[in-house]
């Protein structure tokens, strides 16, 4: 058996305190509470009990899996979650390990015989008894261990002669060990009232910290957990108020990190109006899925940096709207204006979005309608600019929102800029016809098109994009003759 017991200085409510912060901690460290360093330590073991002040780990069948007992003592030490240092210690029997970490917090010796020689107020069922052991001149377990058995057990209990059988191997050891629940559910009490949103995430931050630590021992991810606040006032102004406010935080990828979320809900925070003061935190996680970690590569051109695209997409849609962030979709339409239309990123993001690392596009120009490099738009100022697919490979990069009417020579020659001169075409587009989904058809103009596309080049050698209303749309200029649009233009 091999025992490692670690112990950080905890404060009233059972959260680890900064009475001396741990260089090992990262930056962005909350301050977890007692349960929550329980789930963080079964990482290392399922052999896991809170015994008094300490937190106690079983580790001998998992210290071949971590290296040895240096290797998997630096790991503890090196992940620790919380903002002070921890303090450890091992020994082979779990007692033992719990008296050697009482004595070395106290900055007292350690001494050479142990058991024999520990002082007594390390041992806990010893504590109830050490004025009287310390008139009797019983100073250390060895002292006690050495009276008659049932006269021991009789003065003092069994309590205290059952921690010495097992610390001399005598008895065998045993602890309710820790148990995860199926599900995350948690509740805090905040220290005061809160009367903005944005300041209950300083409070959240600890549940999220609980979070992570009970994802990482089921091997799981998060993919949308709930925060609700209790309100404090059951009626503002004459109405009734609701018992709880809530938010619901979903993404598109499961989660172990925990700095993404925090992002999430500080934005979703920052947009929430309070019905009334707050007085209690709950956590719940409402669905999870199995974890499986990025795989990591040597090669330098697999090092993809920037935040992948479903964390872009999640972190600006918090902060505008879910509707600000749009992607394309396809529709059977061969109209060029008609071929795509926008819904809300969130929507269609595909389940392999985290893996694929890309980059946050460019904003499109306000001019018109682009074929983007990346299927995502980002509304800003209203504008309303978007992209057409065409399957054609000489189709123009840009479309115009409205096609523009072009003035016509005597001899019906379209302009722009001067006489149009047609270098390819024409490209007979003829649809609109049969009839539309409800939705596509509110969107569409409902009038069917007849065109012929053309390549143009006016004299300042600009390659344009236009077309021609044929006969059978029936509509022509004031002398009779078909009119002419441009509808793209080319880079």
């Amino acid at each position: 058996m091999h025992w490692i017991a670690l112990q950080w200085p905890l404060d009233e409510a059972g959260a680890a305190c900064a009475a001396r912060p741990a260089p090992e901690a990262p930056p962005d460290a909350t301050v977890p509470t007692r349960q929550a360093l329980g789930w963080w330590a079964l990482q290392f073991t399922p052999h896991v009990a809170w015994v008094d002040e300490a937190l106690l780990l079983e580790v001998s069948g998992s210290l071949r899996l971590w290296g040895g007992q240096r290797a998997l003592l630096r790991r503890i030490h090196q992940s620790n979650p919380a903002l002070v240092a921890v303090e450890s210690s091992q020994a082979a029997i779990g007692i033992i390990a719990l008296a050697v970490l009482r004595q070395r917090v106290q900055g007292r010796p350690l001494p050479a015989q142990r058991p024999a020689a520990l002082p007594l107020a390390t041992l806990t069922a010893a504590r109830p008894h050490l004025a009287l052991l310390s008139r009797l001149g019983l100073r250390t377990w060895g002292d006690v261990h050495a009276l008659p058995r049932a006269p021991m057990v009789r003065r003092f209990g069994p309590d205290l002669r059952r921690a010495l059988d097992i610390a001399w191997g005598l008895a065998p050891e045993s602890y309710p060990w820790l148990m995860l629940p199926d599900r995350f559910d948690q509740s805090l009490e905040l220290p005061a009232r809160v009367e903005d949103a944005p300041a209950l995430l300083w409070s959240a931050a600890r549940l999220l910290a609980s979070l992570q630590g009970w994802l990482c021992a089921r091997q799981q991810g998060v993919l949308a957990f709930e925060l609700s606040w209790t309100l404090d006032l059951k009626r503002l102004d004459g109405r009734e108020l609701p018992p709880t406010q809530s938010l619901v935080i979903r993404t598109a990828e499961a989660q172990q990190a925990m700095a993404h979320l925090r992002r999430l809900l500080a934005e979703r925070l920052a947009h929430t109006p309070m019905l009334a003061p707050a007085t209690w935190l709950r956590l719940r996680s409402i669905d999870t899925a199995p974890w499986g970690a990025p795989s990591v590569s040597f090669l330098p051109e697999d090092q993809r940096t920037g935040d992948p695209l479903h964390v872009f997409i999640e972190r600006v849609g918090a902060r505008l709207g879910p509707a600000s962030v749009q992607t394309p979709t396809l529709r059977a339409d061969h109209r060029p204006e008609c071929m795509q239309g926008w819904r809300p990123a969130q929507k269609a993001l595909p389940p392999v979005a985290a893996r694929q690392q890309q980059r946050a596009p460019a904003k499109s120009l306000q001019g018109g309608k682009a074929r983007p490099p990346a299927a995502l738009r980002v509304k800003a100022d209203g504008a309303e600019g978007g992209a057409a697919h065409l399957p054609d490979a000489l189709a123009p990069t840009w479309l115009l929102r409205e096609p523009l009417p072009l003035d016509l020579q005597a001899d019906g020659q379209p302009c722009h800029g001067g006489p149009l001169r047609l270098l390819t075409g024409p490209r007979r587009v003829e649809a609109g016809w049969w009839p539309q989904a409800p939705d596509q058809a509110q969107r569409d103009s409902p009038r069917p098109a007849a065109r012929d596309y053309y390549i143009a080049q006016n004299p300042a050698a600009e390659l344009l994009w236009i077309y021609r209303e044929r006969a059978t749309s029936a509509r022509h200029d004031a002398g009779g003759r078909p009119r002419w649009f441009l509808q793209g233009l080319y880079a």
